[in-house]
């Protein structure tokens, strides 16, 4: 059973909230923190499912900020989980003559712009394209990691840095106490009928698709949401495609990565990947709007249309599908940025929400976090 005060409650348990929580614990001296969890493991949601990609900035030509900061944080995050970082593949991106929002010269501009690495493929590698449809090829520096590997990590470490994890639990409301040292109540929902009230310093809420889902007063973030269920097909690809991850830029295209945890590789498509979107709002849950949705695979047109591209796809076998609920900001439709969203809520002081579009935003957030000033309660 958990005491019923902390430092610090951090609502989700993916990647963002478990290295929050031990940067809390272990950086920042807070003795007691709490990590609220609705799964029964770590990283078992969106931190899992996606497309493993560990971004150096070439997918993002039309935000500068978003491929400046993953050029810079990808090294550090390679550095801090070795492990984790799947390595021992050929990344291509494929610039397509039609339809692109960005020409070959573009793209090589943008790379040099950021710092990235990249020159083209070699005549081997470019023949695995249709010629027709695509201007050039490049190789670039990408990665994958092992979300498995990560959520490891995150078990160990967390407990090395004593903090508490609260298993198949759920926070239902968050609200206000007249106790100064510990000003925030939140209310734990764990198994299938206790009720926990735990008072706190801090509450990180990290929930990702539940960031505006709590009952109470809190009203939710002020930045403006998008949620998309999401289909990323798993597939088994063939001998020619089996070592490579390719992305077709930039605009109603592609991309395949390796998916280390399973020895697959994820399919996306821009056109086919979302199935169903809706601006987000308190009382619709999305993770409900997931169960409830009848997740039919479009694998099969994702495999059509990139075969057009890569016509060696076509021998490719699909194995399964993740499903997922996607957040994304709505400010950054337009040039399909990835930054993050760090808020300190007006009515509640000591009440902070995060949401990363990517694995690297992480530094971001740290970032954000070391011109916060964080009090521990006494011992």
């Amino acid at each position: 059973m958990c005491d019923s005060s902390y430092d610090a409650v951090v609502i989700g348990g993916g990647f963002y909230g478990s290295v929050i929580a031990a940067y809390l614990a272990r950086q920042r001296g807070l003795r007691k923190v709490l990590l609220v969890e609705r799964e029964s493991e770590l990283l078992q949601r969106a931190s899992y499912n996606n497309q493993a990609r560990v971004h150096n900035g070439y997918h993002y030509p039309r935000s500068f900020t978003t491929a400046y900061r993953s050029r810079v944080n990808l090294p550090k995050f390679v550095s801090d989980w070795p492990g984790a970082v799947e390595q021992s593949f050929t990344k291509l991106y494929a610039i397509a003559r039609r339809n692109s929002k960005v020409t070959s010269k573009q793209f090589e501009r943008f790379c040099r712009n950021i710092g990235a690495d990249i020159y083209p493929a070699e005549s081997d590698l470019f023949k695995l394209f249709e010629p027709r449809l695509i201007e050039s090829v490049f190789h670039v520096q990408e990665y994958a990691f092992d979300s498995t590997l990560l959520a490891d990590w995150a078990v160990k470490t967390l407990k090395a840095a004593g903090v508490y994890i609260l298993y198949r639990s759920r926070v239902s409301s968050i609200s206000k106490t007249s106790d100064q040292n510990l000003p925030l109540r939140v209310r734990v929902e764990s198994g299938r009928s206790d009720l926990i009230d735990i008072s706190c310093r801090y509450v990180f809420n990290c929930t990702y698709s539940g960031l505006n889902q709590f009952g109470g007063d809190h009203s939710g973030v002020r930045t403006s949401l998008k949620q998309e269920i999401t289909e990323m097909a798993l597939m088994q690809m063939p001998a020619p495609l089996d070592k490579l991850g390719i992305t077709v830029m930039d605009g109603p295209f592609f991309s395949m990565m390796p998916f280390p945890s399973r020895g697959l590789h994820t399919l996306s498509h821009v056109r086919y990947t979302p199935h169903l979107n809706w601006v987000d709002e308190r009382g619709v849950d999305p993770y409900a709007k997931l169960d409830q949705y009848p997740k039919v695979s479009r694998f099969d047109r994702m495999v059509r249309d990139v075969a057009r591209y890569v016509p060696s796809m076509m021998s490719a076998r699909y194995i399964d599908s993740l499903f997922e609920v996607k957040t994304v900001l709505v400010k950054s439709e337009g040039d399909d940025g990835r930054p993050i969203l760090f808020e300190r809520s007006n009515q509640y002081p000591g009440f902070y929400s995060v949401l990363g579009g990517k694995i690297d935003n992480v530094y971001d957030v740290i970032e954000m976090l070391e011109t916060e000033q964080f009090v521990s309660s006494p011992q």
